[in-house]
């Protein structure tokens, strides 16, 4: 990429991280172009779609929660380093409000911008789970899609005035039904 194509991106990618922010998953690809500087056509030849943007702005997030998973599986207890993974993703969905939608339905759409990194994240996810499964340090009965819309329902209430304030305390009760006390 040239320099100045690479500027333009860079420059086009701090906008939308902000304007994401402020907006959430279904921010104005026109907001982020004005914001910017650049004509929509601009923005658009960097990210085609709304979802390319995201994908771009989230990527990074993706990448080291999904390294993290692999640090936590050799320095925590299996219960530790599930739970740890957990509030990180969690962590994660809540700066990006909005953004589980479009996580969830591009599991199931291999030529979404986000698929690939999704499944990695389910997967690292699903991991540490059969890892505190193996141990005999959590239930049986789920598995990662489970421990992944379990993530869903709390980034959902998070994203909801009324239950924002209650989405730790929900977090522990989860978490406390998928861990298996001794």
């Amino acid at each position: 990429m040239r320099a100045d194509a690479k500027k333009n991106y860079d420059h086009l990618l701090e906008i939308g991280r902000a304007v994401v922010a402020e907006q959430g998953a279904e921010a104005s690809m026109r907001d982020v172009a004005r914001r910017a500087g650049v004509g929509i056509g601009t923005l658009y030849r960097h990210f085609p779609t709304r979802e390319a943007l995201l994908e771009a702005l989230l990527r990074e997030s993706f990448d080291q929660l999904t390294a993290s998973a692999s640090t936590l599986e050799i320095s925590s207890s299996p219960a530790d380093a599930l739970t740890g993974w957990l509030r990180a993703m969690i962590a994660l969905t809540h700066s990006h409000r909005g953004v589980i939608a479009s996580m969830t339905a591009a599991i199931a759409s291999p030529d979404s911008a986000l698929h690939a990194s999704c499944v990695m994240l389910r997967a690292s996810g699903a991991r540490l789970l059969e890892r505190a499964q193996a141990e005999g340090q959590a239930r049986g009965d789920i598995d990662g899609t489970d421990l992944l819309a379990l993530v869903s329902a709390l980034a959902w209430l998070n994203d909801q005035p009324p239950f924002a304030a209650r989405v730790d305390h929900l977090f522990d009760l989860i978490a406390s039904a998928i861990l298996v006390r001794k």
